[in-house]
């Protein structure tokens, strides 16, 4: 067997894996962006009668403080999704701002999603395949201005709802049709994000748990830093 007619071979064998983890990928990157707060959804909660929702402009200005408080972020995560891609992969993440994070998986396959505010890499190593995209290209109808600091920019390009004015849990929509996601929900726990969940365009709904949270840490910018190993097949988009 040739070296080609092997790598042929080996990508067609983690092609359905990779494909799976890829859709998921990409309907998180927007949200990624975000999220320097990797801003996070807490389990449905039971409403009770005495239970009252915050107006809009109150909503946006607690989330805006929220994440404010978020310059950096590291965590371990657990993401599953149901639909018609489902699966639960886990690995580590980094948040920094103004834009820069890194997303890695490493269970039951490896991928490398970085972004450093001008350019996005995702390198699936099964595949030994690296895309490149622009980052701006992805910004406009993405989360990315909840990192503006302004909440009246956020609240012209998302609906943003507190079902429950005293509990720290937000829910998102987009107001632009194109948008990768349906809505956004975001929780926080003693000012740290603990979940999120992500109801996408595709009918999925991706939760994401998060562990061993260290807020505001020193992260070297290597972290948001990529170069595509030898031999890596590299796609610009």
């Amino acid at each position: 067997m040739t070296v080609l007619t092997k790598k042929l071979t080996k990508k067609t064998l983690t092609k359905k894996t990779t494909l799976k983890q890829k859709l998921m990928g990409g309907a998180l990157t927007g949200v990624l962006m975000t999220s320097l707060g990797v801003a996070a959804p807490m389990v449905a909660l039971t409403q009770t009668a005495t239970a009252a929702p915050a107006d809009n402009l109150t909503a946006a200005k607690r989330l805006n403080k929220l994440l404010s408080n978020t310059k950096s972020m590291t965590a371990n995560f657990s993401q599953t999704t149901k639909g018609a891609n489902s699966g639960t992969f886990s690995g580590t993440m980094s948040v920094q701002r103004p834009n820069n994070f890194r997303w890695e998986t490493k269970s039951p396959s490896e991928q490398l999603i970085v972004a450093n505010g001008s350019s996005m890499w995702i390198y699936d190593k099964d595949l030994e395949q690296a895309t490149k995209q622009n980052v701006d290209s992805q910004v406009g109808n993405t989360p990315a201005l909840l990192l503006s600091g302004d909440p009246s920019k956020i609240d012209k390009n998302f609906k943003i709802t507190q079902p429950y004015a005293n509990k720290n849990y937000y829910v998102l929509y987009p107001k632009s049709d194109s948008a990768s996601f349906k809505s956004l929900s975001m929780s926080f726990s003693g000012g740290k994000p603990v979940m999120m969940v992500l109801n996408d365009t595709l009918g999925q709904t991706t939760t994401i748990k998060f562990s061993g949270i260290k807020m505001n840490p020193s992260i070297n910018s290597s972290q948001f830093k990529f170069t595509p190993p030898k031999g890596v097949d590299i796609i610009n988009q």
